[in-house]
């Protein structure tokens, strides 16, 4: 009887979960309903596949509705009645039309109107719902009953939830609860009741049941899930798609192995069987053709993920990792009990992407090509802020709600109601958004399955996320980008610019194993570069003293979390440095882990480990592994194959001890770390990036600058490329563009690092620039470009007129004449004659007031370095190049903050910060919880930093005992102060250089409270 259910993909109106709403149903006894979800198909899948289970028929459909307000109803007859719905619903979503008041005409649809709002006229398969609590207007009804059926809606089970609905609702129409209108939300009687007390409402009108029964017998909508749906064949056929595949295969083995290679031809020969049986030759080929028309356009990509497993993937040139060299397991990536395509992730350029997306649209066809889509949850914090919005609580009220743990809020009832609402809605959808990389390119028009949106991205969405979509028989294609490759293709690019070196980047054979990046690696001087420039990156790489590639490959895998937490890269490290202090947990760890020392490191290792120690067969592993990285979604799949893995283990005579060590390994590691293909993918492009680092660092560091960074703020990166010998300049309107730009050695930072000014008005800057030519003088470039003053002075404060040979204050001065005879809206309208000299004065400048304007408009010095701001010229006792000789020993350091990591542990929050002392050179430093209560951080800056050595494995940390941070002489541009003058003098006086004199003697004998911020 129910034909209009809402579960809480209904968003931000249903509250009922798919699961919820099937329980309910079986605890009434119902024996078929439809899922109609608002102007959504989200749920149909899982719903029909949970209603299976329990013997409900499902019936799918679409509740019609155009800003909240009802339409009708339609429910599929057939596939061919969702696919007519779903076009239907895709052009209004396309168009941002209102959906009209009257169904179009549907041929595989039976459609349902409100009784208030039904057509005079109703065409075959159209009828009238008519709710309980309308049954009494039937009395006395003149017209026919033969086109009306019950209608009782459900949106939730609970008055509980109906004031939920109410606060969802409040919540999407962005109001207080108190000015719902009754148009707003939902009647109180939409829940679901025993179908007897349903029927006993309408007993008096059997002819509203019958036509009810009739609609819901004549749908039958059916789903194919055992099928892929993705598209079949690149060519016409399976056949010719493997003759295809097999021919592109050979002739990528002769370009990655030379003539005659037996190991390759033997993998060739075995993968190109498994694709052709299972059929995924279409697959490989559609991959293939997007990377040949990346490489047409001179793009550079990585393959990467469990793809990478393939030797025909690295023979299409899909990737870049040999499997034979690192022996990857091809079963990671198929194998027999895989029925979706397998998936492949390809980076491209953050700058390039978008034209590859528009490729991939045009080749395939916008009908059969969408984004997947995601739902967004409501998430802790979020929660409370929106739910305390409706209840009407003040911004700091949400404030102090959104940042603390509920035992920490308030508890007044207003607050507890917050609360109580706010669990409920828990990882509950609030919105659907578009996948950031997943593409699905059908067989069939997309909107055979689904609807479709069309975000401001410009490309369209399908209304059900990856999980969904694996289900139902797709597997999305992973275009992403990455900063990290813009990077490595933009200094290829200055490099031929600027020194007119021409470099085959993607020829890993160039940067692979190169002796002097590998010195760079072992040394951790790795900022920049792709994956391995973060602190404890760095770290690893020195304990490890990581200076080969295999080596390189595990460290991407053991830094991830899964690793880390079971303990195994303790142990990694230890076993690395003393490979013959250690023992095997069994042979078979030896045997299968040796080139790992017998550790887990990779995701593979877990199937490795299920077969032949386990003595699971290969597919039972690859379930495990699936299961715990949460891609199998069932933890009753999950619990099967843990107890077949104790249960075999036992077979094979293994102490159970030992078998729930291993075990305990495997769970704690396999959903965070890399496979191996992975982690080699993520090697190599580290390699090509730290190769242009080592041979071109200004380059590189130009690059890393312009793709925006990675780990640190742009202000690392361009100490980077100072210390690779680069002159630093500020802005400068004759030289700069919007991004860095590079002459020879000499840096000039782009106009997007200047805080204030338009990226609208920069562009223009130049492209006058690019027209007529240099700008020679204020006047002249006040004449050419259309600027108000408040610009024109952020231009002059950052230096970007010293061309001209006047001061910046004589410049602003010049600056403020030439406006007062401008239009009063600032725009710059000077005739094109010739201006008048005025005599400016000379007026003194600190020449530390250069520094203090950088910081606000830059968000660092580049005039000075922070050290040369200090009240003190103390550099330290210790350098950062010296301290792995103090292990155990107390050493006192200045240094500024370069980042720092919080770490929950049991005892409160610890810290981990970088740091470079005044030579330029990075450390690294532990703070305990204890030790920060007496000795915070206190923002960004130079600090004078008391702490015990700590060498681990080649690798030293300052333990914190003390800390302060230091102040930096006045800012001259406010100070008038005798203490900021006597100051100055004195550092004016001073080699700042200098380590051997510090005016302030208490800085030598750490007196550290004296350097608290503000004395």
């Amino acid at each position: 009887m129910y034909l209009n259910c809402h579960s809480f993909h209904s968003l931000r109106y249903g509250t009922i979960p798919l699961d919820d709403l099937i329980e309910k149903a079986v605890c009434y006894g119902v024996t078929a309903m439809a899922l109609t979800d608002i102007n959504t198909v989200t749920g149909i899948y899982d719903f029909i596949i949970g209603c299976k289970k329990v013997g409900i028929k499902p019936l799918v459909g679409i509740d019609f509705r155009w800003d909240n307000e009802f339409r009708y109803i339609g429910l599929a007859k057939n596939a061919s009645g969702l696919a007519e719905m779903n076009r239907f619903l895709t052009k209004h979503n396309f168009d941002q039309t209102p959906l009209p008041l009257e169904a179009p005409a549907f041929e595989a649809v039976m459609v349902i109107y409100a009784f208030a709002k039904a057509p005079l006229v109703l065409k075959t398969n159209e009828y009238i719902g008519i709710r309980p609590e309308e049954v009494g207007k039937l009395f006395g009804y003149k017209g026919s009953l033969d086109k009306m059926v019950v209608l009782q809606p459900v949106t939730f089970r609970t008055k509980k939830e109906y004031q939920l609905h109410k606060i969802l609702r409040a919540i999407d129409n962005n109001i207080l609860l108190s000015k719902l209108t009754p148009q707003d939300i939902a009647t109180p009687t939409e829940v679901m009741v025993t179908e007897e007390r349903l029927r006993a409402v309408y007993k008096d009108y059997p002819r509203l049941l019958t036509n009810t029964q009739m609609v819901m017998e004549s749908c039958d909508f059916q789903y194919d899930f055992s099928t892929p749906k993705n598209k079949k064949h690149y060519t016409n056929s399976s056949e010719s798609d493997i003759a295809l595949l097999t021919t592109l295969a050979h002739q990528g083995m002769e370009w990655r192995y030379g003539k005659g290679h037996t190991a390759a031809l033997a993998r060739v020969q075995k993968e190109l069987k498994v694709i052709h049986e299972l059929q995924f030759s279409g697959y490989f080929l559609i991959t293939w053709d997007i990377i040949r028309y990346s490489n047409s356009r001179g793009f550079l990509h990585i393959g990467r993920g469990s793809g990478a497993n393939s030797i025909i993937a690295y023979c299409l040139g899909i990737t870049d990792i040999c499997p034979i060299e690192l022996d990857l397991y091809f079963e990671r990536f198929l194998n027999e009990n895989r029925k979706s395509p397998p998936d492949f992730d390809i980076d491209w350029s953050w700058q390039e992407r978008d034209v590859i997306l528009e490729y991939i649209f045009n080749r395939y066809g916008y009908e059969n090509v969408a984004f997947c889509g995601t739902n967004v949850e409501f998430k802790y914090r979020s929660i409370f802020r929106e739910v305390g919005k409706v209840f009407g609580l003040p911004k700091e009220e949400l404030d102090h709600l959104a940042k603390n743990p509920m035992r920490l809020q308030q508890t007044n009832s207003v607050v507890r109601e917050v609360q109580e609402y706010g669990m409920l809605l828990e990882k509950y959808p609030n919105q659907r958004s578009m996948h950031s990389c997943g593409i699905i390119i059908s067989e069939e028009p997309i909107t055979n399955y689904t609807p479709l949106e069309m975000p401001p991205k410009g490309f369209p969405i399908v209304l059900f996320d990856m999980h969904v979509a694996e289900a139902i028989g797709f597997e999305k294609f992973d275009i992403l980008s990455q900063r990290g490759i813009g990077t490595i293709d933009d200094t290829v690019k200055l490099v031929a610019k600027n020194k007119g070196i021409q470099i085959n980047i993607r020829d890993t054979r160039i940067s692979k194993n190169e002796p002097k990046a590998n010195t760079y690696l072992s040394k951790g001087n790795t900022i920049g570069c792709f994956y391995i420039e973060s602190p404890a990156m760095r770290g690893l790489l020195r304990r490890l003293k990581c200076d080969n590639y295999k080596t390189l490959v595990a460290a991407s895998s053991i830094i991830r979390p899964g690793v880390a937490k079971s303990g195994m890269m303790k142990e990694y490290i230890f076993r690395h440095n003393n490979p013959s202090q250690f023992e095997y947990f069994h042979k078979v760890f030896e045997e299968q882990l040796g080139e790992t020392y017998g550790i887990m490191v990779y995701q593979e290792d877990v199937i490795k480990i299920a077969l032949h120690y386990g003595g699971l067969p290969a597919a039972d592993g690859d379930i495990l592994r699936r299961a715990m990285s949460g891609k199998g979604r069932s933890l009753a799949a999950l619990q099967k194959v843990k107890d077949h893995f104790f249960a075999s283990c036992a077979q094979q005579g293994h102490p159970e001890t030992l078998s729930q060590e291993i075990y305990r390994q495997i769970e704690s590691f396999a959903g965070y770390s890399f496979c191996k293909a992975h982690s080699a993918s993520y090697a190599v492009e580290s390699y090509q990036s730290l190769y242009l680092k080592v041979y071109y660092p200004v380059e590189f560091m130009v690059a890393v600058i312009n793709n925006q960074g990675g780990f640190y703020r742009t202000e690392v990166y361009v100490h980077e490329a100072r210390m690779a010998g680069g002159t630093i300049h500020n802005p400068c309107v004759n030289k700069s563009e919007l991004t860095t730009t590079l002459y020879g050695n000499d840096i000039y930072l782009g106009f997007m690092h200047l805080q204030g000014l338009a990226e609208k008005l920069a562009g223009e800057i130049v492209r006058e620039r690019e027209r007529q030519g240099d700008y020679l003088s204020l006047e002249d470039f006040c004449n050419r470009v259309k600027i108000g003053l408040e610009s024109l002075k952020l231009l002059i404060f950052i230096g970007a007129f010293r061309e001209t040979g006047k001061t910046k204050n004589q410049l602003l001065i010049l600056a403020s004449l030439l406006f007062n005879s401008a239009p009063t809206d600032h725009q710059m309208l000077l005739l094109h004659e010739s201006v008048k000299e005025y005599q400016l004065p000379k007026l003194e400048r600190s020449r530390f007031e250069d520094a203090f304007d950088e910081i606000e408009l830059l968000g660092f010095p580049t005039s000075f370095t922070p050290f040369d701001l200090l009240q003190t010229s103390f550099r330290g006792s210790v350098m950062a190049q010296n301290l792995i000789q103090h292990h155990k020993k107390q050493v006192r350091m200045l240094a500024y903050l370069i980042s720092r990591k919080q770490v929950p542990t049991a005892r409160g929050t610890m810290y981990f910060g970088t740091w470079i002392d005044y030579e330029g050179t990075y450390f690294d430093t532990t703070h305990f919880p204890d030790n920060l209560i007496e000795y915070p951080f206190q923002g960004g800056g130079c600090y004078l930093l008391l702490g015990t050595v700590e060498v681990d494995y080649h690798f030293p940390t300052l333990t914190i005992l003390k800390m302060a941070k230091l102040p930096f002489v006045p800012d001259p541009r406010y100070s008038d102060s005798k203490d900021h003058q006597f100051i100055t003098q004195q550092r004016m006086k001073e080699d700042v250089s200098s380590t051997q004199r510090a005016p302030y003697p208490q800085a030598h004998e750490i007196n550290l409270p004296r350097y608290k911020m503000g004395e």
